[in-house]
């Protein structure tokens, strides 16, 4: 990633920290590392015990469940000690048996031995059609810049695919020797569609030249047509090619048009697409492929006015339409022969989506299910008699008993009479009696924040800790106006919604603000700074990892990664209603003179989403206007990017250090304690 040019800012005495690679930066943030680890150095033993603690929960040497294509089953393994999967192929048994054959199996990648101690992250991982050749990328940095490669299944050999500045997608064309992938530009904005072929020099197929807008390319579920989709925050537009074709023309399907989103897939229906052009709930239609353009759309499912047509699967026998409603995911089934059906869940709060595993002539499609108390498991549903058989459950080593932990549904009430959901799990005498809290949100491009199992944070949760989603706008968690609501001018609802969740939890009486604690990452990181510049007083300590706290500047640098896209979630900072909007909000900007929580932070130095220096100068404010002294922790991964390290004891670790925080800084319960 190129330096960025130092900044002329006399109002921003800390802009010096966004000089990336020069040796005073360096310095700066190697010296708050050691810092935090002096600090966290005293809580060693807690720290070694945390690690151990949820190390000794997962099954280190382990097999995921299969997935059927073709001739073979396709799989990973996971060994005790390594830190990556290993993936696997053996042949496919007869029948419906999923049993994986040692003997007879072929390693297609170890990670392992690919990484070797550095960092390493799989892009993908894309078998050819005729199960021959797979094509697959690694980002070695954590920039998300990938170098792509093929190999030979059955030699073993393994070539570079040269493409500069690649994205790290792949996608096979039917005839199996043709790719096609796409770049970014000098803003790491993926924008340009290309046509791979033996011997043959990279073909430009499309570039995006509109810097809001992000290409995607994809096989259908029937894999017999590649899309090719252009979107902005909030604009769609898609061209189809018969997977076939490689060579052939790529079909526009509608023009963008401002504010249409829509979404395509192939099906026994034909070509099938979620489009909102009838309201924000969107609806479906479906056309002949041969006929893709809008003038041909015929729609199928109406938009439902109480819910949210959130995404839809396709099977050769059947179509299955997610709903968002009541902050859960619904799953309507309507098979190709026989009757419709929804489908039902043993639990209040829970996470329900669809997983690929299957072949698309399969009679059945896979689920994945769990709650909060419940850990992930993967159901195959057959679709047309509806009879669900659970194929895989997540272990949880040691004693486990999910009846132990009760999941709860609170709703609090904001300003303008909204409720707001909140989803809680903990033990039952923890919810029974005020307890440390661990309250979490989000609230920004309309992500969900469905409930979760985690088997490190049982350790808090047998600690006597709560823990707590906010469902605040600016997230999908209600629907799609749930998103509308909380975004350009409408931001400070994400805001004010997670602060009368908190105040919901201390008025009924789950905690006290000597113990509440809260966290998010990334846009998540902008509502924990916005909310303790707001109410400090409110929280005993907060985690805010890779956050996104300096929002003002960066909306105002066109050349940083990804901003021009950024403006149709926060506002083009260059027109008057959005300017001071975006400063008014800024937790970098709006830091002050006050008390603040107990604070720990992360960053990567290789993120290119939230550059580091959001966090370090942050931090570095902070440090200069708090009035108090309670811990103030900032911990830069050196090499890792926005998802931390990449290896699974390293993301143990960085939770064990995230968790031994917070237990020595709310333990004894009290602000006034300077531990």
């Amino acid at each position: 990633m190129p330096p960025v040019a130092r900044r002329e800012n006399l109002n921003d005495p800390y802009a010096w920290l966004e000089q990336r690679d020069a040796s005073e930066v360096i310095g700066y943030l190697e010296e708050e590392n050691r810092h935090t680890e002096a600090w966290l150095s005293g809580h060693d033993d807690i720290r070694e015990q945390l690690f151990n603690e949820i190390r000794s929960r997962i099954r280190e040497t382990d097999l995921s469940l299969p997935s059927v294509w073709g001739p073979w089953l396709y799989y990973q393994r996971t060994e005790a000690g390594a830190e990556y999967s290993r993936y696997y192929r053996c042949p496919r048994p007869a029948g419906d048996s999923l049993e994986t054959d040692t003997a007879t199996q072929q390693l297609l990648l170890d990670l392992n031995e690919m990484a070797g101690d550095g960092f390493l992250q799989l892009g993908d991982f894309a078998v050819s059609p005729d199960h021959h050749w797979l094509a697959y990328s690694l980002d070695r940095q954590g920039d998300e810049i990938y170098r792509l490669y093929l190999k030979n299944l059955t030699t073993g050999q393994i070539t570079d695919i040269p493409l500069e500045q690649a994205d790290g997608s792949l996608t096979w064309a039917n005839d199996s020797r043709t790719l096609f992938a796409v770049s970014m530009d000098d803003t790491s904005r993926p924008s340009t569609l290309w046509r791979l072929q033996p011997d043959t020099p990279p073909v430009q197929i499309f570039h995006e030249a509109d810097q809001r807008f992000y290409l995607h390319a994809y096989r259908s579920s029937s894999e017999a047509w590649l899309m090719l989709s252009s979107n902005s925050k909030n604009t769609s537009e898609v061209r189809v090619l018969p997977a076939s074709q490689p060579d052939a023309e790529w079909q526009l399907m509608a023009k963008r048009a401002a504010g249409h989103e829509y979404h395509v897939d192939h099906g026994p229906q034909g070509l099938l697409i979620r489009s909102n052009n009838q309201g924000e709930n969107f609806c479906l239609y479906q056309c002949n492929p041969e006929q893709p353009d809008r003038a041909h759309w015929k729609r199928v499912v109406e938009t439902d006015p109480a819910r949210t047509l959130e995404d839809f699967s396709v099977q050769q026998q059947g179509l299955i339409l997610h709903y968002r409603d009541r902050a859960l995911t619904t799953l309507e089934v309507r098979p190709c022969e026989g009757d419709s059906y929804k489908l039902d869940m043993p639990d209040a709060v829970y996470t329900l989506n669809v997983r690929g595993g299957e072949e698309y002539t399969s009679d059945r499609i896979r689920l994945r299910y769990e709650s909060l108390n419940r850990p992930a498991e993967i159901r195959g549903l057959t679709i047309v008699s509806g009879e669900q058989k659970i194929l895989r459950q997540t272990p949880v080593e040691g004693h486990f008993d999910a009846e132990e932990y009760e999941v709860r549904r609170e709703w609090a009430i904001a300003a303008d009479g909204t409720r707001i959901p909140v989803s809680l799990v903990g033990r039952h005498a923890s919810l029974a009696t005020p307890a440390p809290l661990y309250l979490y949100g989000y609230g920004s491009y309309g992500a969900t924040m469905d409930p979760w199992f985690s088997h490190a944070r049982l350790s808090l949760l047998d600690r006597g800790w709560v823990f707590a989603i906010a469902h605040v706008r600016g997230g999908a968690d209600m629907g799609e106006a749930w998103y509308q609501a909380g975004k350009l001018q409408h931001k400070e609802n994400t805001f004010s919604d997670f602060i009368v969740c908190a105040e919901h939890l201390i008025r009924t009486g789950y905690t006290d603000s000597d113990r509440l604690v809260i966290a998010g990452g990334s846009a998540g990181g902008l509502l924990i700074g916005n909310v303790i510049n707001q109410r400090p007083e409110l929280f005993a300590a907060a985690v805010a990892d890779v956050p996104f706290v300096d929002v003002w500047n960066t909306m105002n640098n066109p050349d940083l990664p990804l901003t021009v896209g950024e403006y149709e979630e926060w506002g083009n900072p260059n027109e008057p209603e959005f300017g001071e909007l975006i400063r008014s909000y800024a937790p970098y900007e709006q830091v002050k003179n006050q008390t603040y929580p107990a604070l720990f932070v992360t960053a990567g130095y290789h993120d290119m989403r939230v550059q580091y220096w959001e966090a370090a100068k942050w931090v570095a404010k902070l440090r200069h206007h708090r009035t108090n002294d309670r811990p103030l922790l900032l911990r830069t991964q050196m090499s890792a990017g926005h998802g931390g390290s990449s290896g699974r004891y390293q993301a143990i670790k960085e939770l064990a250090e995230e968790y031994s925080f917070l237990l020595a800084v709310i333990g004894k319960g009290s602000h006034k304690t300077n531990s």
